[in-house]
């Protein structure tokens, strides 16, 4: 082996030969970080792609993320369209990309994604900006989140701050991206983003805030609707006006950094004169009618999840002015309920209480309470289809019944006088003697079958209105004598119909029953137009022929006024909740002022219309007792045991309309349907009419 030449030092001596070039050990372990760093970057980029691959096929439909909503929103709208009160979520109907006005769309991008077309659903840029941001100022003040974050979390995320949520976010950011272009994801975006007071999408919000479809958003509602997005409560137009403007300035002005709108078209709008939609909150009376209505649902609806649209019967000026009515006329301390229904039985106003922010308990509807001298409607129908007329003379004097002994207001007896002063003028003791007359059953059965629904007694004192009643079955009792007779059922709801109008439910009337003859109807009518015109009523004149009667009960703890006029039944109750006396509340004052300052609204574009008072009255009533039973039955109405009219058209008959005759059917005169023990007594008894019977055989 050859000898290396190792040089010699100065000194003589021979130099160490250099050291070889060894790799230092930091830049050995840097080389192997980079190495691994390198090979987890591209396992993570591989799962990232694997799991936006997975989650991108495990995706809903486009079709069925637009049909997916939470909770079903019901829109509640009054009897001319507008609308009453929106309860749930409001989705509006969706409007299609090509339909989105493009000034929405430009407002929207500026301010939430102004990169939107550029990124695949994750934004890097906008994400270090976040860090930066969060590094100088110490918390997270920037989310960074694009647009299509932001579909993700609505839809399948919370609002959680996790990192953990925030990477299933871009993950589910990126399918989205994968599965779906730009236009279907800003069109899911806009369409399902939450704006506030409930409204989720630009149609939803254009309609609450502006009164108008999401199509027809002007430039500056779409810069005050996209402002809405970073705090929906905090600048809800309804909440606070001037916030809601300040934030769309905003917008404004960040649409003119990105160059979508001039600096012009910026100057020349001016925010403060967009016309926004007032606060319904005020128009709260409303919700007595909508708790009422509203459970009617669940009974002629199938059950379904979709939005829907509830068309009532309620008319907004005519509860406007029922709500005034009660709030300006019951005394102070005192509640007042009022119930208006039309000839069909539409409720066109209800109210139920002074307020219902202080209370929302519905007392024309759910309270019962006695309802005094107004019952004595029951006791002269039972009077007048017993054979009595209004002009039929009667004795307003001391009497004493069971022990009972009723006394007129102020201890005073008019002595003989017609049927017609005596009702008008409430006298106590002639209903007393009418109602001993025709029976305290017989007047209860003529409550039940006008559509009393509570329990009624059959005690003497029963004729001056012992009994608890509702507002609304009482004022269903007088449309009915309105109506000649003829039952009338109240409703509140005409149809219900899909966002897109398909109609799920449509009200149909009920076939109406003949509860009394028209002649009784008629002389019922006649006795009520004289109470308001000469009678304790007078306080409820409005002008036109008006038919109604006063109540009150004693100690002045409830006061009623019902009435009718041009095809419209009203009735006001007040009192107290606890039942306590009102100094001065009686029928005739404060219910009977609201009535009329009510009805004068309410009839105010209705053609003015005289009561039909002609007694026509039937062949047994102008023949002497002892024939009164040899005309056609089918003329007479009868009502069972519990006050249910029974039809006497519903027996079976031959071809050549003759009765078919049964062993087991009862005598001739009496509806098939009707129990035997049903006899000439109870006949008697439920027709209101005594029949001569012949002398017992010696």
């Amino acid at each position: 082996m050859a000898r290396r030449d190792i040089p010699r030092r100065p000194d003589g001596g021979r130099s160490s030969p250099p050291p070889s070039r060894q790799p230092s050990a930091l830049r050995r372990w840097a080389g192997r970080l980079f190495v691994w760093g390198a090979g987890f970057a591209l396992l993570g980029v591989i799962a990232l792609v694997v799991a936006v691959a997975v989650t991108a096929r495990s995706l809903p439909g486009y079709q069925e993320l637009k049909s997916s909503q939470t909770g079903q929103m019901i829109v509640v709208r009054a009897a001319d369209g507008s609308e009453i009160v929106t309860l749930g979520p409001s989705y509006g109907k969706w409007v299609p990309y090509e339909r989105i006005p493009q000034a929405m769309k430009d407002a929207m991008i500026s301010v939430e994604d102004r990169r939107f077309e550029s990124h695949w659903g994750v934004d890097p840029i906008g994400i270090v900006r976040s860090v930066m941001v969060r590094v100088e100022s110490g918390y997270w003040k920037q989310g960074g989140s694009t647009i299509t974050q932001q579909l993700a979390r609505n839809i399948f995320l919370n609002n959680t701050k996790t990192f953990g949520r925030k990477a299933r976010e871009w993950v589910l950011a990126l399918a989205l991206e994968q599965k779906f272009s730009k236009h279907q994801v800003l069109e899911l975006y806009l369409n399902k983003v939450y704006f506030g007071g409930g409204a989720y999408g630009i149609d939803s919000a254009a309609r609450k805030f502006f009164g108008h479809a999401g199509e027809e958003i002007t430039l500056p509602e779409a810069a005050i609707i996209a402002g809405l997005v970073k705090a929906p409560s905090r600048y809800s137009p309804t909440a606070d006006a001037e916030a809601a403007v300040g934030r769309a300035g905003v917008v404004l002005k960040t649409m003119q950094e990105n160059g979508v709108i001039t600096a012009q078209q910026a100057a020349d709008i001016d925010l403060k004169k967009v016309k926004m939609v007032e606060d319904r909150a005020s128009q709260n009376s409303a919700r007595y009618f909508t708790d009422w209505a509203l459970p009617q649902l669940d009974l002629i609806l199938p059950e379904n999840d979709q939005p829907i649209e509830v068309w009532t019967t309620l008319d907004p000026v005519m509860q406007r002015a029922a709500t005034s009515a009660i709030a300006g006329f019951a005394p102070k301390g005192a509640q007042g309920a009022l119930v208006s229904l039309d000839r069909d039985g539409a409720v066109l106003a209800m109210v139920g209480g002074t307020d219902y922010v202080t209370s929302n308990y519905n007392r024309a509807v759910n309270a019962v309470r006695q309802p005094g001298s107004a019952w004595k409607l029951f006791v002269y129908l039972s009077a007048l289809e017993g054979g009595y007329t209004p002009d039929d003379r009667v004795v307003d004097e001391p009497v004493t019944i069971d022990g009972w002994t009723p006394r007129n207001d102020g201890a005073r007896y008019a002595g003989e006088i017609d049927l017609r002063t005596a009702f008008a003028y409430s006298k106590n003791t002639v209903a007393a003697q009418l109602g001993n007359e025709v029976g305290f059953g017989t007047v209860a059965n003529m409550a039940r079958r006008f559509g009393i629904t509570t329990p009624i007694n059959t005690l003497p004192s029963m004729v001056l209105g012992s009994s608890d009643v509702r507002v609304i079955d009482m004022v269903r009792a007088f449309a009915s004598v309105q109506a000649k007779g003829m039952s009338v059922t109240p409703f509140g709801i005409r149809k219900v119909t899909t966002t897109d109008g398909e109609v799920l439910y449509q009200h149909r009337a009920e076939a109406s029953q003949q509860l009394v003859p028209p002649y009784v109807a008629a002389g019922m009518t006649d006795l009520m137009q004289t109470a308001v015109n000469i009678g304790t009523g007078r306080a409820a004149q409005i002008g036109r022929p008006t038919a109604g009667k006063t109540g009150t009960t004693s100690s002045n703890k409830d006061g009623w006024f019902l009435g009718f006029s041009s095809g419209i039944t009203t009735g006001v109750w007040m009192g107290r909740d606890d039942a306590k006396a009102v100094p001065g509340l009686q029928g005739g004052t404060a219910p009977a002022r609201a009535f009329a300052a009510f009805m004068r609204v309410a009839t105010a574009k209705r053609p003015v219309e005289k009561f039909d008072t002609e007694l026509k009255l039937p062949q047994w009533q102008l023949e002497p007792d002892d024939e009164a039973m040899q005309a056609n039955p089918d003329d007479y109405f009868y009502v069972d045991e519990q006050g249910n009219l029974v039809d006497p058209s519903r027996r079976q008959r031959d071809p050549e309309g003759d009765v078919i005759e049964d062993p087991n059917s009862p005598p001739e005169g009496v509806p098939a349907d009707v129990p035997q023990a049903a006899n000439d007594d109870f006949l008697n008894r439920a027709t209101g009419r005594q029949q001569q019977r012949p002398a017992p055989a010696p």
